[in-house]
């Protein structure tokens, strides 16, 4: 991730990148929110485990970072035996589209309040320094 804006601008960002930069999500947390995007069926835990070669405990922890930023969700499967399961499934498209545009409104606008907060406090101090002192009684 660039370190300031205006090197994330000169950067050629692609739309994946919106979720390391909006939820701050890593490689692998990319790579299986778009394995469940391809998948025709829910995944459980074992199967994205078994897709992206790493342990259960690490594909449960990529999958609790996707669920925290609301991308994904978690559906109960039922056996009949009484037992149940987790199955995993993005978010529609238009909700975490919709849920970005509202987290970049809500920062454009702390941003912009920060902003006229900079140039109120800067103007202040370069008016109070350009002001003439007055001349010292003798």
């Amino acid at each position: 991730m660039p370190d300031s804006m205006a090197a994330m601008l000169e950067q050629d960002l692609e739309c994946e990148s919106l979720l390391d930069c909006f939820h701050g999500l890593n490689d692998l947390d990319q790579r299986v929110f778009r394995l469940l995007v391809e998948s025709a069926d829910p995944l459980t835990v074992d199967e994205l485990a078994e897709e992206i070669d790493r342990e259960r405990t690490t594909a449960y922890r990529s999958l609790q970072r996707l669920l925290d930023a609301g991308i994904v969700e978690k559906d109960r499967e039922s056996f009949e035996s009484g037992s149940y399961y987790d199955v995993f499934s993005p978010v529609a498209p238009d909700e975490i589209a919709d849920d970005m545009q509202r987290l970049l409104n809500d920062w454009y606008a702390t941003i912009g309040q920060l902003i006229a907060e900079f140039r109120d406090k800067y103007e202040d101090q370069a008016s109070e320094s350009t002001e003439p002192t007055p001349p010292d009684p003798e």
